[in-house]
């Protein structure tokens, strides 16, 4: 079964080896160690709203657009606190580096913390924070808007129409009333996304360890994954990424799907094995895709690449579907979460400046 828990939201860029300056203490020397914040994988949105929320804390913030890996690392020399995002490698050997370079606390501005090493982070005496919920909406109404999108073809309406072409030929889609869908992982997310199909008229089927009190009120039926894949319309997974459920949609569960099923990702992008889905897709069986998060997509997201050849022989396949639409891991990207996580982050740092306890601390285990 699935476990609920974290699930919501750069890109790869090559940065100078910045030589590392020697540090020592622990985080609670930060006190008198200054409140520098440094950013990495930042854009103009995050400057926006972590700017507005500063103004209530009064930090030192700085900005840098790469994002963290080993190359990049170097960057954070001589900074107390880093902040980073969903595709930041925070590996031990980055840990190490950051540690050598004085960082003594990593502050997460999402909720997932898959990509860091947290056991090193534990050895090494860094504190790691994160953002457990910003706007848990933001990623349901998006999953909304790609399933509604996605059945009434409005992506290909668009352009259509934008050309000239008014003709309604393949644009067929179905009422989502009566049908069966099955949502995976009913946390903070899933939880609104199971109520939203609910209020479609949907048969709404969910896959938990832990199952929601309100939901079971209104009728949702949990039952195992194996019976859920079986039996949907709709599909959407809004799980955390751990190894249980790296890969979860694999070659063998899309064979137990049904024949045409809609398949939704908002959650992380290796809870699918992608080569499995485009296969699922060539035969038919997945008869709709929709992504927001996509396994490989720290070497595409966030970034403009509208003038370069993408490399990515899979996902270059992906977009020659006409039954697939993609979005660029936005589904958190509303003036509300931006605010939540930007006023959180720095409310977590600000406990770790003052010495005080983190309620949001991530350790190994969690």
């Amino acid at each position: 079964m699935v476990q609920s828990g974290p699930s919501a939201p750069g890109p790869s860029v090559d940065g100078p080896a910045v030589a590392l300056s020697s540090g020592s203490g622990t985080l609670s020397a930060m006190t008198s160690a200054g409140n520098e914040i440094r950013l990495f994988s930042t854009k103009a949105y995050d400057r926006a709203a972590f700017e507005q929320a500063n103004l209530a804390h009064g930090h030192e913030l700085t900005y840098l657009e790469p994002r963290l890996d080993v190359t990049t690392v170097g960057l954070a020399a001589g900074a107390r606190v880093v902040c980073v995002f969903v595709n930041d490698v925070v590996s031990a050997p980055v840990l190490e580096a950051l540690h050598a370079g004085g960082t003594r606390a990593v502050a997460l501005r999402c909720a997932g913390f898959n990509n860091v090493d947290l056991e090193a982070a534990a050895r090494l005496g860094i504190t790691v924070v994160r953002v457990p919920a910003y706007s848990p909406n933001a990623v349901a109404e998006h999953t909304l808007a790609l399933i509604l999108g996605l059945n009434r073809h409005i992506h290909r309406a668009y352009n259509r129409v934008r050309d000239g072409n008014f003709s309604l030929d393949g644009l067929v889609g179905f009422d989502l009333a009566g049908k069966t869908a099955a949502v995976v992982g009913t946390g903070r997310i899933g939880t609104i996304v199971a109520r939203l199909l609910w209020h479609l008229r949907c048969e709404v089927l969910a896959v938990d360890q832990y199952p929601d009190d309100h939901l079971v009120e209104l009728g949702v039926e949990y039952t195992s994954l194996e019976d859920a894949l079986g039996r949907a319309d709709v599909i959407t997974l809004n799980c955390p990424l751990t190894e249980e459920t790296h890969h979860l949609v694999d070659a063998a569960a899309i064979e137990s799907m049904k024949q045409g099923v809609m398949l939704v990702n908002t959650g992380r992008g290796p809870l699918i094995d992608t080569e499995a889905v485009v296969d699922g897709l060539k035969t038919g069986r997945i008869g709709s895709l929709a992504l927001d998060v996509y396994e490989e997509e720290a070497r595409l997201f966030f970034e403009d690449r509208s003038a370069e050849v993408i490399e990515d022989d899979v996902f270059a396949r992906l977009l020659t579907f006409p039954n697939v639409l993609i979005t660029a891991h936005q589904a958190f990207l509303t003036k509300e979460a931006l605010s939540a996580i930007a006023n959180t982050t720095l409310a977590n740092v600000g406990d770790l400046f003052d010495g005080r306890a983190c309620a949001n601390e991530v350790v190994a285990g969690d």
